[in-house]
């Protein structure tokens, strides 16, 4: 994990902000409806992630986000985009 991922994992850290819940339950919603599968598979599905989401959940949520945005192996657009919209919400929160 690079500096800036770091960083921004330490910012997730008990986040309460309602936008970042927002996209991250945006993500997993989509990530569930794509089929979408990567290597660490959680031990619950993307979709009772979203359902079960707390604030202590979105440092999980970014490392996904930021598996989806440099995955070589998921070329659907749609959901790099909510990748990217998630990291910037953290980003700017």
């Amino acid at each position: 994990m690079d500096k800036k991922a770091e960083e921004l994992m330490k910012k997730c850290e008990n986040m309460d902000d309602s936008s970042v819940m927002g996209s991250c339950k945006v993500m997993l919603k989509m990530m569930a409806e794509k089929n979408v599968e990567l290597e660490d598979k959680p031990n619950e599905t993307y979709l009772d992630m979203a359902e079960n989401l707390s604030p202590k959940d979105v440092s999980t949520v970014l490392a996904l986000a930021l598996k989806v945005r440099e995955s070589g192996d998921i070329k659907d657009v749609e959901l790099k985009n909510e990748a990217s919209r998630l990291i910037r919400a953290i980003e700017m929160s």
